[in-house]
């Protein structure tokens, strides 16, 4: 994982948003992973964007997987679901995840409405620990990462955890395709 120094994250709950320690602190006894060996690692937070990220931790794109929230809408009924792709990929918003959620038009999230819907801070947005009624939506390819580096709900940290485990949680649907490859 580069040269990110990395502990367990129940350990380290300075370094995560306060959603995702609550989280972590119920961790489901039949995820595939015990809640132990979701990992984080403390960075600088002027780095937290991928890009900058990757060639300062020494982390590949192929391993850094990012977590969008998407916004859709039909009629005055506005749906909300978070996207989990690699950083090699671009979610399919008008595509394939505009047609799960069922929505004529979707786009991200606005930023304060994403920021105030998770309570985590953007740039740091992570599937662990989401509002109980979102769908998250899993690219295949991160499920079926080893590991994968994500977002820890603050900039200061990243989280390391194994990809079927973001595969496996609750509200989770992993689908094909949910990303198109960045050429």
């Amino acid at each position: 994982m580069g040269s990110l120094k990395l502990e367990p994250a129940l350990s380290r709950p300075d370094l995560l948003a306060a959603p995702v320690a609550k989280a972590l602190a119920v961790w489901p006894e039949d995820a595939p992973i015990d809640a132990d060996q979701v990992l984080v690692a403390a960075i600088d937070p002027e780095l937290a964007d991928t890009a900058a990220f990757c060639e300062a931790y020494e982390v590949g794109l192929e391993v850094s997987a990012n977590c969008v929230i998407v916004a859709g809408r039909r009629g005055e009924v506005t749906r909300y679901a978070a996207c989990i792709v690699l950083a090699t990929t671009r979610a399919d918003v008008n595509g394939v995840i505009r047609r799960h959620l069922d929505v004529r038009k979707a786009s991200f999230a606005p930023m304060d409405d994403a920021v105030r819907l998770t309570g985590m801070e953007y740039g740091g947005i992570t599937p662990i620990g989401l509002p109980a009624d979102w769908p998250i939506l899993v690219d295949s390819r991160v499920a079926a990462a080893p590991h994968v580096i994500v977002g820890s709900g603050v900039r200061h940290s990243k989280i390391a955890i194994a990809g079927p485990a973001l595969g496996a949680l609750p509200g989770a649907e992993v689908i094909q395709d949910l990303a198109k490859s960045i050429d």
